[in-house]
């Protein structure tokens, strides 16, 4: 997966960088596979606003994605590999030997006409999905479930991958893109590979209506607003603002706002990197 950079025949091409199409092998998502969306633009059922800065934004449908793989035992065939707007990795769509069609995330390698498995005993190839106490030490592995058939949830996003380091009686020690080491459920599945289009972190916008198109209004920040909007807000002329806050006054900048209780904290071997 490569990046391209246009050719500045205008001031919001000048900087742009976007991805580039070339993996993506059909332009047309399967109709079995869609859901509807329907934007909020930030407000709730009483049409008050409850999330700043949404709003607009291209219409888009949901494509439904397979992240539980219990599919088990069944051979599927990589039918093409698509373009998803809800997500910044690409999806590939599988078509199984009795005939059902799934979508899963695409892995780095995953080629069309591959066949793909998941379940119990089978070899740790890219795209099959099995339970970490059967994958080798050293593995690199994506879509990763917390919970034994809750589905992946974690090392989902372009170019993320997690690595098997090491197993301890029923717990696998996982290593995740934060640099967070953390115990898992040997019975949880995950997904063998990186996850596809890796230079997704190299596109830039290059104008602000991009951003639009994405349903993201302009965002202001909080030491330009008046005191009653904002803490930070208010003083005269260009004032710092004190200390960094959210506009609800929970402090930012390095002040920890997780809970020193919580229950999943046991199961963190080390912190993420600062």
């Amino acid at each position: 997966m490569a990046v391209r950079k246009l050719k500045p025949v205008s001031p919001g091409q000048r900087h742009k960088v976007i991805g580039a199409f070339d993996t993506i092998t059909a332009s047309k998502p399967e109709k079995s596979l869609l859901k509807p969306i329907h934007s909020t633009g930030g407000r709730n059922n009483e049409g008050h606003m409850t999330m700043r800065y949404i709003g607009g934004g291209h219409k888009r449908r949901y494509r439904l994605i397979d992240f539980k793989r219990e599919k088990d035992g069944i051979p599927a065939r990589v039918d093409s590999i698509q373009y998803d707007p809800n997500r910044t990795s690409r999806i590939a769509l599988l078509i199984y030997a009795d005939g059902e069609k799934r979508y899963i995330l695409a892995p780095n390698g995953l080629k069309v006409g591959q066949n793909v498995l998941s379940g119990k005993g089978i070899a740790p190839e890219i795209g099959n999905s099995l339970p970490l106490g059967e994958i080798p030490l050293g593995t690199l592995v994506h879509n990763i479930e917390l919970r034994p058939g809750q589905g992946g949830i974690m090392a989902r996003s372009a170019g993320t991958c997690a690595q098997l380091t090491s197993r301890e009686g029923n717990y696998a020690i996982i290593k995740l893109p934060s640099g967070e080491s953390r115990m898992i459920l040997v019975s949880c599945k995950a997904t063998v590979g990186t996850i596809g289009n890796t230079e997704h972190n190299l596109e830039k916008s290059g104008k602000a209506g991009r951003s639009r198109w994405l349903g993201r209004r302009p965002r202001n920040r909080g030491v330009v607003m008046n005191p009653v909007d904002h803490p930070m807000g208010g003083g005269e002329g260009r004032a710092s603002g004190g200390h960094p806050r959210s506009r609800k006054g929970l402090l930012a900048k390095g002040y920890k706002t997780r809970a020193k209780k919580k229950n999943s904290s046991k199961y963190i071997v080390e912190r993420r990197k600062k």
